[in-house]
């Protein structure tokens, strides 16, 4: 499987991840938002780009219980006490589910099952 961004031919494996993570800008991941029928925002770029940040950090890729941790930190707040609201919020914005889809958007590898765990 395979898409064309700007003339050069990015391949993706059979669920749609990037095979090559440094085929990786913002036009690709543009072009997988639509495959997944989401519109990039503000929210959703600031999101991708602290996922890369964490994934070139830490050579993994984030689960959900640390996007939910990234989020509160940002806004200052306990995340253990507003998890649900941010995971509403996540929910609201990778409706697939935040943790795959935030991923495949970043151009980063599948979250292992034991990844997706909150």
């Amino acid at each position: 499987m395979s898409i064309i961004v700007n003339g050069k031919t990015i391949n993706l494996d059979e669920e749609g991840f990037l095979v090559n993570l440094e085929d990786w800008n913002e036009d690709v991941a543009e072009h997988l938002a639509i495959n997944e029928g989401l519109e990039i925002s503000t929210e959703h770029s600031l999101l991708i780009h602290k996922a890369r940040e964490f994934y070139l950090e830490k050579q993994n890729t984030p689960s959900t219980r640390e996007v939910i941790h990234m989020i509160a930190g940002n806004l200052g707040q306990d995340p253990i006490v507003d998890r649900r609201s941010i995971d509403k919020y996540l929910y609201q914005l990778f409706p697939h589910g935040p943790d795959k889809q935030l991923a495949k958007l970043a151009g980063l590898p599948k979250p292992l099952p034991s990844d997706t765990e909150a």
